[in-house]
């Protein structure tokens, strides 16, 4: 694969917005939690805002990457100010510090190494802005797999949060700890 790396452009804005569709049910899907409709048109709508918040403070705001392979957008990734949701479940602990998130990869691009790529990249722009630790969210079973292999065990787990079974875990990772 030729995978490129680069900032969202205004032009990509439909394309993305798609491809968050395109993930975001995929993984309600592979969740078994496809019935909750609502729950996954905000979670697509939140993507959207986001993008938009991007491109009106020019990465001020929320800063996506994107992955591309042959101009296909492929993979996405941001960061951002830490969710109220994140901030209410930690009693404010981690407030100022951003949020990376919409860490999302094409189902068809997945297990490919796009995501780790998409990560590197963001650790290099973080550490480029001199911002020390991040913030990280995961209310999806299969992600938290990957997130707990990657950054170990959750600074705060949310047993249960959304029904038996559903946890919700949070994790505050320093950017120097990270090997690139």
């Amino acid at each position: 694969m030729n995978i490129k790396i680069r900032r969202p452009r205004i032009e990509d804005m439909k394309e993305l917005n798609q491809f968050f569709k395109i993930v975001i049910t995929d993984t309600f899907a592979k969740e078994g939690i496809s019935n909750q409709v609502e729950s996954m048109n905000e979670e697509i709508e939140t993507k959207g805002n986001y993008l938009e918040n991007d491109f009106e403070s020019n990465g001020e705001e929320r800063f996506f990457l994107i992955a591309l392979d042959n101009e296909k957008i492929i993979g996405s990734i941001e960061y951002g100010p830490a969710s109220d949701f994140i901030l209410n479940c930690t009693n404010h602990a981690l407030k100022g510090l951003p949020e990376v998130g919409t860490v999302f990869v094409h189902p068809d691009y997945q297990k490919n190494g796009i995501g780790n790529l998409l990560l590197k990249n963001m650790y290099v722009t973080l550490k480029n802005k001199g911002i020390e630790e991040f913030c990280l969210d995961s209310g999806y079973c299969s992600a938290q797999k990957i997130w707990k292999k990657k950054f170990g065990v959750p600074d705060y787990l949310l047993k249960d949060y959304w029904e038996k079974g559903y946890d919700h875990m949070i994790w505050k990772i320093k950017v120097t700890d990270i090997l690139i």
